[in-house]
């Protein structure tokens, strides 16, 4: 590709961006590169001229997860790579740090990167658009009363649940929402999506792994408190009915590199994954 004539930003409102920003800021500065601000839904910081994303060569993301997820949705109609830079949080998304992002652009620019292809979910709804998550879809109870949910894959029943909800994630969100509520993880190449229910008034609240080929259907009856509809973190509707989820292969591009920390090394080194009380107390006591 070459150096990009052009680099959007998306940052975090609030957060401390001025390290990461300041050496992307003289890096496009040094090359002639144009830094614009890719707008998003909620952002009022200003950082640059804002433009639009389809004038860039590279979308580059300060803050978190939540940035970058800001970022990618972006990016995705038009096609465009995302870096992540990581800005003192515990994201898994990101991919390098202030301290290496002039490498980082020159590896991008020297096409001494792979692309990290990604895939979402589609959700069709009966009483709205259709909807695309990068991460997760979430049906949670939104007050008092608990939401009942009929889960049923390729027209299968698979589970009738009172709770909570439901949250069903990509193999990129499996390390978010779902396994904080007691889901699998799954490997960032795994061909599937999961489906973890949330806390339960009794029964069984087996998480299921579902094929990438496979059709999820969700019918949903809130209890007096209503519903709500999130994607990616951001509540997009109120009370859903009967949500169609299915699995979109590559819909965004996530700059990666060779050397990159694993995902299961960066989660055992921000500690989302430990390892049991009994081996950490045996490790001790070794000489």
């Amino acid at each position: 590709m070459g150096v990009p004539d052009c680099v959007g930003v998306v940052v975090h409102p609030s957060r401390d961006i001025e390290r990461p920003l300041d050496r992307l800021r003289g890096w496009a500065e040094d090359r002639g590169v144009s830094v614009i601000q890719v707008p998003v839904p909620g952002q009022q910081r200003s950082v640059a001229e804002p433009g639009d994303a389809s004038r860039c060569d590279l979308l580059v993301s300060i803050g978190g997860d939540g940035t970058m997820l800001a970022a990618i949705r972006a990016a995705i109609a038009v096609d465009r790579p995302v870096l992540g830079v990581t800005c003192g949080s515990l994201g898994l998304l990101t991919t390098v740090t202030a301290d290496d992002l002039h490498a980082a652009l020159d590896r991008f620019s020297a096409d001494d990167w792979i692309p990290r292809r990604v895939p979402g979910l589609t959700v069709a709804r009966d009483d709205g658009p259709d909807l695309l998550a990068v991460n997760d879809v979430c049906a949670v109870r939104d007050g008092i009363g608990q939401l009942r949910v009929t889960s049923r894959v390729d027209g299968l029943l698979f589970t009738r649940l009172a709770g909570d909800g439901c949250v069903v994630s990509t193999a990129l969100g499996s390390s978010a929402y779902g396994l904080a509520a007691g889901g699998p993880l799954l490997m960032p190449d795994a061909d599937a999506y999961v489906l973890t229910p949330l806390a339960t008034h009794g029964g069984s609240r087996q998480p299921l792994v579902i094929a990438a080929s496979s059709q999820l259907v969700l019918e949903i009856s809130a209890g007096v408190g209503g519903a709500r509809l999130e994607v990616d973190g951001q509540v997009v509707a109120s009370d859903p009915k009967v949500l169609t989820i299915g699995l979109r292969p590559a819909v965004a591009t996530l700059v990666g590199f060779a050397d990159q920390e694993a995902l299961l090394a960066a989660l055992r080194r921000r500690q989302i994954i430990t390892d049991s009380p009994r081996v950490v107390a045996d490790q001790r006591l070794l000489p």
